[in-house]
């Protein structure tokens, strides 16, 4: 087997390598064509194979060398797979980007090597840039805009964005695709495709195709930037009760598939706590905040924001209100969540949070666990199964659990990976949401607060009760579940006020007992 691999390794190099001087020597970018990029990933799938297949032979299983080489291996192998997303871009470094925002479910070498991918997109040419808007709106930069900034404000795998003046006055925020991206997208995907099913054959325990077909139907979403544009009006009007929240306008009239015209927002990334102490915002009430915006995506609406990285989501200090503002960004990449998933997630979510392991057992094999629902539930809130078990908002997070976590997202993989095919296809993209939120959670520490399980119980409440008024058509039946929403929604109201009062109090005694010392 091994043998075999290093043939194929030592073949795909040698045509990568003979094709490329070739086309070097005709000046073609060698970016642009399918054989070097298929050759550039087969090559480096092929090393990497060879390397797990051939690098435990003398190590004995379950020793001390054996983690610590294991270690080594999967952080060479990331930063193989990182180099190739550089070398590829556009789809890969999406993909890239996607197993980087699995802190809970990949091992941690992956991960941390991959993050950097967010940071790592590559820039198109201002003649190239000029081309896209000249071919889609069909004029002149100088003819659309006072001004157009050359320097793009954020680069992504996908597109990037700058920042522009238009003649009436008002500044905008122009997003460009990249020109090659949208003829690449579809080939680098069967490629992956391949791949992934070739490794797959090698290690029965790697069954990550669940990934490649994820990309495959939300690729032509995520280019379709009106459809992005679409989706942004959509959760504007959705949420917009919520004063803090800010979704920046859509210009149609300079608006394409490839183009995104918006009203331009500045702020600071949600994870900077410098430009939050530097301009007086609140970290704890920011977090509490993007609790209630995606609790009540997920669970009331079922409509929901699957990106957010700390570059898609800002706050600021409104000029004109002077209240903190959450500004969330990219809208390509939303997952609908259709009823009967959202309602048995929502009940999912109360008995974690009350510690109610039947119904946590119930809801989870509903959901598609099966035997699996003990790693589900610790994979669904990133806590040990001591803390499941307890329910998970009487038990803090310490470092030494989330150390163990990430430890055993190494140690399960072929279990993850099994799971992660169970599940529906909804659930990929909400993990992935959960991951990326407990990581903005984690650096402004304000990891599973109180108000956060408050939050999210105050909308499956309200989400539960919504649908079982949709199931009645009795007056008196439906006087009695708006009762009893209410009286629900009620007592949690109180033990918020009793948190607080509590906390209050706490902070009372606290600075009494200082003074006393001093």
């Amino acid at each position: 087997m091994a043998g075999r691999l290093l043939k194929l390794s030592s073949l795909a190099t040698a045509l990568f390598a003979s094709s490329g001087f070739y086309l070097n020597s005709r000046q073609l970018d060698l970016n642009d064509l399918s054989v070097i990029r298929f050759g550039r990933a087969a090559a480096t799938t092929a090393v990497i194979s060879y390397d797990y297949l051939t690098a435990f032979k003398h190590v004995e299983y379950g020793t001390e060398e054996y983690w610590a080489l294991k270690s080594k291996v999967h952080r060479r192998s990331a930063e193989r797979l990182l180099d190739l997303c550089c070398a590829n871009r556009g789809t890969f470094i999406k993909v890239g980007q996607h197993l980087g925002a699995l802190d809970y479910l990949l091992p941690e070498e992956y991960t941390s090597t991959l993050k950097v991918l967010h940071s790592r997109a590559p820039q198109s040419s201002m003649e190239e840039i000029q081309k896209v808007i000249r071919e889609d709106l069909g004029k002149e930069l100088s003819e659309l805009f006072v001004s157009f900034e050359e320097k793009p404000q954020g680069a992504a795998s996908l597109a990037q964005v700058h920042k522009a003046v238009l003649h009436d006055g008002r500044t905008v925020a122009v997003k460009v695709q990249h020109p090659k991206v949208q003829t690449q997208s579809s080939k680098d995907i069967v490629v992956m495709e391949l791949l992934v099913r070739v490794v797959h054959w090698l290690f029965t325990d790697f069954a990550f195709l669940w990934l490649v077909e994820e990309a495959k139907k939300n690729m032509p979403l995520e280019l379709d930037f009106l459809n992005e544009g679409r989706n942004a009006e959509k959760v504007a009007n959705m949420l917009s009760h919520h004063t803090f929240l800010k979704i920046p306008m859509i210009h149609w009239d300079l608006s394409t598939k490839r183009i995104l015209t918006m009203e331009f927002a500045e702020g600071g990334q949600v994870n900077d706590t410098d430009y939050m102490k530097k301009h007086g915002i609140n970290v704890n009430k920011i977090s509490e905040n993007l609790g209630k915006l995606y609790s009540e995506m997920i669970f009331v609406h079922g409509f929901v924001h699957c990106d957010p990285h700390p570059g898609n989501v800002l706050v600021r200090m409104c000029p004109q209100s002077k209240k903190t503002e959450i500004i969330l960004l990219d809208h390509g990449l939303y997952q609908s969540l259709e009823e009967d998933f959202r309602v048995n997630y929502c009940r999912l979510w109360q008995a974690l949070i009350k510690g109610n392991m039947s119904k946590v057992e119930q809801y989870s094999r509903r959901l598609g666990a099966g035997d699996l629902y003990p790693l589900f539930a610790c994979v669904l809130t990133a806590r040990s199964w001591t803390a499941v078990s307890s329910g998970i908002s009487s038990v803090p997070v310490t470092n030494s659990e989330d150390v163990e976590i990430r430890t055993n997202a190494a140690l399960y993989l072929p279990q993850i990976s099994e799971l992660l095919n169970r599940v529906p296809r909804q659930m990929l993209l909400l993990l992935k949401t959960n991951d990326l939120l407990r990581g903005i959670e984690t650096t402004l520490q304000t990891r599973a607060s109180s108000s956060s399980f408050i939050n999210m119980s105050r909308c499956c409440i309200q989400a539960m009760a919504r649908h079982k008024r949709s199931k009645v058509q009795s007056r008196r039946r439906r006087l009695q579940i708006n009762l009893a929403e209410s009286l629900c929604l009620w007592q949690l109201t109180l033990y918020e006020l009793y948190l607080w009062v509590k906390a209050s109090m706490l902070v009372h005694w606290f600075s009494a007992l200082l003074a006393f010392v001093q």
